[in-house]
C-alpha cells in the first residue's frame, strides 16, 4: 500500500480499518477495548471509522491492544550520525537551523 499517495482521511480510515481487523481478529468487542483503554465506545468507533483522534486516544488503544510496540517499527528512534556527534561535541541538538536557499529558487 502506497500510504504516501493517499490523503489524511484516507490514512486515517486505513488505521481505523487496521485497528478493528486487529480486534476483531482478538475476539474482542469495542466495549472490551474502550473499557481496557479507558475511552468512550464512542471515541473508539470514531477512530475505526477513521476519524480525527488525539494521539492519547490511540496510544491507549494501542495498548489495549497490545499493539503500543508496533510504534518501533513506525517510527524508529532516530540515530545520531557520528560526524553530527562529533560536530555536536557530546550535546544533543535541539533546534533545527536555517534552510539555506540559493538566490533567487523557493523551497
Amino acid at each position: 500500500m502506497k500510504t504516501n499517495e493517499m490523503g489524511d482521511s484516507a490514512v486515517l480510515a486505513e488505521i481505523g480499518r487496521r485497528l478493528q481487523v486487529h480486534r476483531l481478529n482478538l475476539n474482542l468487542s469495542q466495549t472490551d477495548v474502550a473499557e481496557k483503554a479507558g475511552i468512550s465506545r464512542r471515541a473508539l468507533q470514531n477512530i475505526e471509522r477513521g476519524q480525527t483522534c488525539t494521539l492519547t486516544l490511540l496510544v491507549r488503544t494501542l495498548r489495549a491492544l497490545g499493539q503500543l510496540d508496533a510504534l518501533d517499527g513506525f517510527l524508529p528512534e532516530p540515530s545520531v550520525s557520528p560526524i553530527q556527534l562529533a560536530k555536536l561535541k557530546g550535546r544533543e541538538r535541539k533546534r533545527a537551523g536555517k534552510s539555506r536557499r540559493v538566490k533567487g529558487s523557493r523551497v
